[in-house]
Formats: structure tokens, sequence, C-alpha cells
């Protein structure tokens, strides 16, 4: 049985650290602000999401697990809302989107 908890628990830290990797390079490839930090958000998510689900599951049924599901709610609660502050303050100091990446309004 602890076997299987440490092959869970590592196989979900290694996909947490591949889909931070995978996030910041897809932040240094997308062409304008907003996609970036759309990139960067939700892999930042899924990231901690994976990489604290396998703490948990390393530390087992303890404080430490409850106090790790905290930051995990935490995390969860604040990351979009920065995104979401971040992408509105860069609206309002005129970054602009992309104009070739908008979907054509003729195209429908």
């Amino acid at each position: 049985m602890a076997l299987a908890l440490d092959i869970a628990s590592w196989a979900l830290l290694t996909l947490g650290g591949l889909a931070m990797l995978v996030g910041g390079i897809g932040a240094l490839r997308m062409p304008d602000l907003y996609t970036r930090m759309h990139a960067a958000g939700v892999t930042d998510s899924m990231g901690a999401i994976l990489v604290i689900a396998g703490i948990m599951l390393q530390a087992g049924l303890s404080l430490a697990t409850i106090k790790l599901g905290l930051i995990l709610l935490f995390l969860l609660l604040t990351s979009p809302t920065a995104s979401n502050a971040l992408a509105a303050a860069a609206l309002v100091a005129g970054a602009k989107p992309d104009a070739k990446r908008q979907p054509d309004d003729n195209s429908a």
C-alpha cells in the first residue's frame, strides 16, 4: 500500500512540475499580454493542484494535510482573482489584445 501511495504521489508531483514547465514555455511563446496571462494562470492553477495533491499523499492523514488543503484552497481563490485584476489593469493602462488573433465579425 505504501508503494502505491509513493507511486501516485510521485506521479502527481511529476505531472505538476511538467504542467508548470509547459506553462512557462507557453508564456514565452504567446503573442500578447492577455494570452500569456491566460497560459500562466491556467497552468499555475493546474500545477499547484497536482503538486499539492502529491505532497498531501506523502503527508498522509495529519495536520500537515489539512494545512496543505487550506493552502490549496487559498491558491485556487487568489490565482484567478489576481489574473483578472492584472488583465483589468492592463486594459485600463491601454494594452490592446493582438488584433490578428481576434475572430472576424463577418465570419458567422
